[in-house]
């Protein structure tokens, strides 16, 4: 067999061997981003099989290859920081009252597994670090790499950052929160990817001045061509929740459409599904 058909089936080998190696999810994330641009981010680490903001659907939406995992990051009672989206227990847990009023070990305590019983019988609120770790430990595992999309509920920077640095996991994670944390953490961290939520193309240039953002969370219902194109023209990217009744295929089309850089999900696989026709 002459040369180059030996390369040939040498490749064909690799690529095969690297596919039987991944997950049908992984197979089908490489295939999404080998033909699209638009970033993926899963909310609250939602895969829809698993409780948000737990583990277990941060296991599964690594499984899916998402280019970032949103958490919601807040300090309990000892200071220590903990995953939970509402500043209280009483919806995704078997507790009630204020995170804040309660210690690690007294959250610990508790299951986060409200409507998921059957599924996940102890599944527990994670701590930053614990969802650091596991992220870590996939990245280094993978060719693809997840990131963190940190929604700073309440949480001092310094803490945050500590623990971000700590895993490796500072450079290319995203931290939105109100103006005034990002301005802290852009005191903290001059480096650090900070994303403001813009919901008036009027506050552009004062958010710019002020905070010198990474990225803006922009208003879907304020999107359009001009603002992504102005957004663009500073070097800022342009990320989008199309949540509830805004997750649908109609507006995964128009953001890819409108240049949009990252799209917010609940339902990743549709995504995927719509795009790549299946």
């Amino acid at each position: 067999m002459k040369k180059n058909n030996w390369l040939m089936v040498l490749a064909l080998a690799s690529i095969m061997s690297c596919q039987r190696s991944k997950s049908p999810n992984q197979i089908e994330a490489w295939n999404y981003k080998s033909q699209h641009k638009l970033k993926i981010s899963a909310h609250r680490g939602n895969s829809g099989l698993a409780p948000e903001n737990t583990l277990a659907t941060f296991r599964k939406t690594l499984d899916m290859g998402v280019d970032f995992i949103e958490i919601d990051v807040r300090t309990s009672k000892d200071n220590q920081l903990v995953i939970l989206h509402d500043g209280t227990l009483n919806r995704t847990t078997n507790g009630s009252g204020p995170i804040s009023n309660l210690t690690l070990a007294e959250i610990k305590q508790l299951k986060a597994n409200k409507g998921w019983e059957a599924q996940y019988p102890d599944e527990r609120i994670p701590t930053l670090e614990e969802t650091l770790q596991l992220v870590a430990h996939w990245n280094k595992q993978k060719n693809t790499k997840t990131y963190i999309y940190v929604d700073c509920k309440q949480v001092e920077p310094k803490p945050l950052l500590k623990l971000m640095k700590q895993y490796h996991l500072d450079k290319e994670s995203i931290y939105y929160g109100n103006d005034d944390f990002l301005d802290k953490l852009k005191t903290e961290d001059p480096l650090s990817k900070r994303m403001p939520s813009l919901n008036k193309a009027d506050e552009m240039e004062t958010k710019i001045k002020r905070l010198a953002p990474y990225a803006f969370d922009v208003n879907w219902l304020r999107m359009n061509a001009q603002l992504v194109k102005d957004i663009h023209e500073k070097n800022i990217r342009v990320y989008t929740d199309v949540l509830g009744p805004l997750d649908q295929a109609s507006n995964y089309k128009k953001a890819k459409e409108l240049g949009v850089d990252l799209i917010q999900t609940d339902h990743v696989k549709s995504v995927y599904r719509y795009f790549l026709g299946n």
